[in-house]
């Protein structure tokens, strides 16, 4: 499972002109691609990573403090082509991608998930053509894969 998290300073997910997910305010935006062969493992290994994960800004402008400790919003979107292949010609396949018949089911358990730590988790629509947009704070972007969280700290 591969996440790209962004530090927002606020941001919504559009389906057919509707608002169906937003943060107002401190926040982030997780993009989630799902991988064949993922399991819900995975996506507790990267919710909790992502819950704590220490990107904005305490008193002294260190980044010291999560998303739940500055009380800010996620919103959560499935997106796969982060499985994309570019390896072999010009044309991206999502080979990678888990089938849709697992792939929703883990994303929905993601986002259920994450939800433990803070109400504040809006989500985008499996499937749907989506317009995310948001203003990236710093900006801060990081990447992950839960297959790196599974190895131990020692083969790292």
């Amino acid at each position: 499972m591969i996440a790209v998290i962004q530090r927002i300073a606020e941001g919504k997910v559009t389906v057919d002109g509707s608002v169906i997910a937003n943060c107002e305010g401190k926040g982030i935006l997780v993009l989630l691609g799902v991988a064949e062969g993922d399991e819900e493992k995975d996506a507790v290994l990267l919710a909790d990573k992502i819950a704590k994960l220490r990107i904005f800004e305490d008193e002294n402008e260190r980044m010291n403090l999560s998303v739940t400790d500055v009380d800010g919003g996620i919103i959560v979107v499935p997106n796969f082509t982060l499985l994309a292949s570019y390896r072999k010609g010009n044309r991206p396949d999502f080979m990678n991608s888990a089938h849709p018949s697992v792939a929703k089911p883990l994303f929905e358990y993601f986002a259920d998930y994450i939800s433990k730590y803070t109400e504040k988790v809006t989500r985008g629509e499996f499937g749907a053509d989506m317009k995310v947009s948001i203003i990236n704070d710093g900006p801060v972007t990081i990447s992950m894969d839960s297959e790196v969280l599974k190895q131990s700290k020692k083969s790292v």
